[in-house]
């Protein structure tokens, strides 16, 4: 058998043995200790359901990523996050998902930074939580210094976020039936004026997958240095089972993974999810899609503050706050930028 069917092989034998070990502990439940609930607040959002069925085995064991041959350079990072489920329940509940795992990457000890949502949000685009352990507004929460849209835009280069059913550019509250979420979209938390400015621009409707904003970036070949894509509250599986969320992937993805930017290889999408059901040591499930990715498992410890580098390092800036200190996904996934 020569190495890329040990390779594949693997990649299967971790995502079977996940799935199926998790359906194995859903047998007999476990106890957990709730996390703090988020402290009180006119914008405070409903509390989120947690599993109880889900408990994830310990990852499988990963492999160093191989050189790709001849790879593309990456100039394009498009980042997706989904919601509050571990890495075996997504396995179960998302085949599509799953299915891009097995002939991509993924990583076999990806780990979120806290509960609830939003001190994972602002990981990923600031690399650090900020303390921050409540899912209260940006009025709540007014970050100082830069955001990793700010870095790539201070480069000379476009960032932007993709917010599904946003009504408005940079919308900073929501209503109390909106499926759109203030707290799942980070960029809103950074309040200095250069960040504000670029916010009200490029911080946007995501639209349809048949128009708006995404669809024709994606169709056009236009998507930006970075991008970060955050579906309403049923796609990403807050509010609605996985099977919701794996048919929004997969209506999204077809035309994503057929258009331009990923197709020449310059475009890397990584999906994960912000935190864990409560029942897997806070391990999720996360995706890296690339031409030149083949049935890869990794092995190497990576948490948001790993992704929210990558952004920096794009466009040669310093990675923010602790951030500093993480891996570089790059290297890890044997990918050149």
């Amino acid at each position: 058998m020569g190495l890329p069917d040990l390779i594949r092989g693997g990649v299967v034998a971790a995502l079977i043995a996940t799935a199926v070990a998790c359906g194995a502990h859903a047998a007999t439940q476990g106890s957990s200790s709730p996390s703090p609930s988020p402290s009180p607040s006119p914008s405070a959002p409903k509390s989120e359901t947690v599993s109880k069925n889900d408990k994830c085995p310990p990852a499988a064991p990963g492999q160093a990523a191989a050189p790709p041959i001849n790879p593309a350079k990456i100039t394009k990072l498009l980042v997706v996050v989904l919601e509050n489920k571990n890495a075996c329940a997504t396995v179960k509940g998302m085949p599509y998902l799953a299915g891009l795992a097995d002939k991509y990457a993924t990583a076999a000890r990806y780990y979120a930074m806290a509960h609830p949502s939003l001190p994972n949000y602002l990981t990923l685009a600031g690399g650090s939580t900020f303390g921050i352990r409540d899912d209260r507004s940006p009025a709540a929460h007014k970050l100082p210094g830069q955001s990793v849209f700010g870095q790539v835009l201070a480069a000379g280069e476009i960032a932007k976020t993709y917010a599904e059913d946003m009504k408005s550019n940079c919308q900073l509250e929501q209503g109390k039936h909106d499926t759109y979420a203030v707290r799942h979209n980070p960029w809103l938390y950074f309040v200095s004026d250069a960040e504000r400015q670029a916010c009200q621009q490029y911080d946007v409707p995501a639209g349809t997958p048949e128009a708006g904003a995404f669809h024709d970036d994606v169709a056009n070949g236009t998507l930006p240095t970075f991008g970060f894509l955050a579906p309403n509250l049923c796609d990403d599986a807050h509010d609605c089972p996985l099977g919701s969320a794996n048919t929004w992937m997969k209506t999204w993805f077809e035309p994503l993974l057929a258009g331009p930017d990923f197709t020449s290889g310059h475009l890397l999408v990584l999906i994960t999810f912000d935190e864990d059901d409560k029942h897997a040591g806070n391990r999720v499930l996360m995706v890296a899609v690339h031409p030149s990715l083949h049935h890869l498992v990794v092995d190497t410890r990576l948490d948001h503050t790993a992704t929210s580098k990558a952004v920096s390092t794009l466009v040669s800036a310093p990675p923010l706050r602790e951030a500093a200190n993480a891996p570089d996904l790059y290297t890890t996934l044997g990918l050149t930028h």
